[in-house]
């Protein structure tokens, strides 16, 4: 039999899928024609998802740990034995400490709606437990955006193949969004002229035109380079500029302190490839600009993702299909979450930034963190310092739970473990953030062993702390039918139906698709773009230069085996450094090679990788790899601090600087 469903995984193209059932057992899994950008194809991690419905590591019952914490020893208990202890535990904590010192810890390991931020959001705000700072990614990205454009609906991938001039700054398609990449090729084939802008070329030379592999972190001095050039040279859209924009002249004054010959000495790009990129996208028309998330990775990110967002305002580059800019479409739906379940705030609680785990749970708070309670998430894995992250995970006093599908490195950790269904066991809806899609998300198996969806999980935890009214009383298909009620696709109401089934719904912009500054404007309360939002802070556009503690940049970028950390199971058996000749022949490091990669936060012990895909002065290791990937246990975020990005508090993985060595 075959079923129809949507990949909710942490990607752009929210893929429709097709799923092949026989005799309950998952066959296999492919794409839908019936999606404007899926096309039948989908990304080899998700075909095989199969492999972690019946991977050996499968959580099947709720565990209790028996040994030491992080040796992974554990008993099968109870569901009820479960609920009633973390229902006790919590009821003990919030009596003796206050809800605060119970932290939920949870990220994307689920991009669904009602999977993440909704039911669990209604009971941790019951409980009065602290709040959760979302941190890791896109952070900087979507507060400048919302600042400057008030997160305006981006071009569609289906209108790429328009532009005559396309520059991906900080984005890797063919790795985490590769519905993307037929569209570039498309465009290519029509004569547009494309560029990357990234320390990892990604792309073949016949692929891109022009491939600028700066360090790490300087992606603002370069921008602001261009933007200088095009001021002199009076190429910017004044008129433009007059009618839409607001605080140009802190963006201007801050470029004039950059010129190209100073921008390409600290971002280590050759000066005539610089000025092409700004010549080029300045004539060309459409011009159309792919941000993504791997410009904010650093102190500087939230600065430089405002000065590349600013360039198709100071060009003028909107108004036509195939012009203006993408990022994150996410903000193109509304989902009235908050009026669904009736939530009110309880008290002003406590925010704790997910990026600085490692510190409070080892500082003394008031009141100190007592329970934690995690969730689509795997922080050991993820999440920076990750020597500190687990000596607090080791803590004995700290009462840990996990909702996992598989035993991973932070479940290794935990004091309860509880079997979580995986997507193709559960209703869900999923909107996308790139393809302009919202699908629903139905089972198409029965859940394995006695794994049981969040909200069945969260609703049984209400139950047990006696909360029974409202949302906590509606099972999992009709929280989907309510769900789908209040969310609103560009004036659309979603089929409720459809949704059921497992059904794509488009939005409904005029025309096919939407295009800037002609069928959609800037969402800001005033329908200007603000070029200097106050995000930024006080000093908006000011660099600062990178530590130099150690002679290499390390950057954990996302790679095509693994969705941030999942599949970590499977996919990932053994972790390599891709370092520059350059770099390694002076080390006397061949590939295959035993290596040390260390600072002063740690030590990653893994092989070699000889590969000019990395930039010289950079070295580049796969974000989300599991702690038996390394030889020694410990992966790329044991090397990555966990100071914070003025805009938001979020995460700085690439601001990691290291040493590498032959082991």
């Amino acid at each position: 039999m075959i079923r129809t469903t949507t990949c909710p995984m942490d990607c752009p193209d929210a893929c429709a899928l097709e799923v092949q059932v026989d005799d309950g057992q998952v066959v296999s899994i492919g794409g839908r024609h019936d999606h404007p950008n899926t096309s039948g194809f989908i990304c080899s991690k998700v075909a095989n998802f199969s492999r972690r419905l019946e991977h050996p590591d499968r959580l099947l019952h709720p565990l209790r740990r028996t040994g030491e914490k992080g040796e992974g020893r554990f008993e099968e208990i109870s569901w009820e034995s479960a609920i009633a202890e973390i229902s006790t535990r919590f009821e003990t904590t919030k009596q003796q400490w206050g809800g605060e010192a119970i932290v939920p810890f949870h990220y994307g390991g689920s991009n669904g709606m009602l999977t993440d931020g909704l039911l669990d959001a209604l009971f941790f705000d019951r409980l009065g437990a602290s709040r959760l700072d979302l941190t890791i990614c896109a952070v900087p990205t979507t507060e400048v955006a919302r600042g400057m454009y008030g997160r305006m609906p981006g071009v569609a991938f289906e209108d790429f193949p328009q532009a005559r001039f396309i520059v991906v700054w900080g984005a890797n398609p063919k790795a985490s969004n590769i519905h993307l990449v037929p569209y570039l090729r498309q465009a290519k084939r029509n004569g547009a002229f494309i560029a990357t802008v990234d320390p990892r070329r990604n792309f073949s030379q016949e692929e891109v035109d022009l491939h600028l592999g700066l360090r790490p972190g300087t992606d603002l001095p370069m921008a602001l380079a261009m933007i200088d050039l095009w001021r002199r040279e009076e190429l910017l859209d004044a008129e433009f500029l007059k009618q839409n924009a607001l605080g140009l002249e802190p963006l201007l004054q801050a470029a004039r302190e950059w010129s190209l010959d100073r921008a390409a000495e600290v971002a280590g790009v050759p000066v005539d490839q610089i000025e092409l990129l700004a010549r080029t996208y300045a004539e060309a028309e459409p011009a159309l600009l792919r941000c993504g998330w791997g410009l904010e990775r650093n102190r500087n990110g939230g600065q430089a993702v405002a000065a590349v967002l600013a360039m198709p305002a100071l060009l003028g580059k909107f108004g036509v299909r195939g012009g203006g800019y993408l990022m994150s479409n996410g903000g193109a739906k509304k989902f009235a979450g908050e009026k669904l379940l009736g939530r009110s705030e309880n008290g002003q609680r406590r925010s704790l930034n997910m990026t600085q785990l490692g510190r409070w749970l080892n500082d003394d708070l008031d009141p100190p963190v007592k329970a934690l309670f995690v969730y689509n998430a795997n922080p050991v894995a993820t999440v920076p310092n990750q020597n500190a992250v687990i000596a607090g995970m080791k803590r004995a006093d700290l009462f840990t739970v996990v909702s996992e599908q598989i035993m991973t490195d932070t479940a290794r950790y935990a004091d309860l473990v509880l079997p979580a269904t995986t997507f193709l066991e559960g209703w869900d809806l999923r909107a996308g953030y790139g393809s302009y899609i919202l699908g629903g998300v139905p089972p198409v198996t029965e859940p394995m062993g006695e794994a049981r969806t969040n909200q069945r999980l969260f609703t049984d935890l209400a139950a047990a702390m006696g909360w029974v009214d409202g949302p906590f009383g509606w099972s999992d298909e009709e929280l989907v039918r309510r769900a789908t009620e209040v969310t609103d696709l560009a004036g659309k109401a979603p089929a409720v139906e459809r949704m059921l089934e497992g059904l794509n719904e488009s939005y409904d912009f005029p025309g096919p698709s939407p295009v800037q500054f002609d069928t959609v404007h800037p969402r800001t309360v005033d329908g200007k773009i603000h070029l200097t939002p106050p995000v930024l802070g006080s000093q908006p556009f000011a660099f600062r230069p990178p530590d130099e503690d150690y002679p290499l940049a390390l950057i954990s970028p996302a790679s095509g085996k693994m969705i941030s950390s999942t599949f970590g199971e499977t996919n990932c058996p053994e972790l390599h450094l891709d370092i520059h000749p350059e770099d390694a022949g002076p080390r006397g490091i061949d590939s295959g090679d035993a290596i040390r990669v260390s600072n002063s936060l740690g030590r990653v012990e893994c092989r070699a990788q000889v590969s000019d895909r990395v930039r010289p002065g950079v070295v580049s290791m796969p974000k989300g790899a599991w702690q038996k990937a390394s030889r020694n246990g410990a992966t790329s975020v044991a090397l990555c601090p966990d100071h914070l990005n003025i805009v938001g508090g979020a995460a700085c993985f690439n601001d990691a600087r290291v040493e590498v060595e032959r082991a």
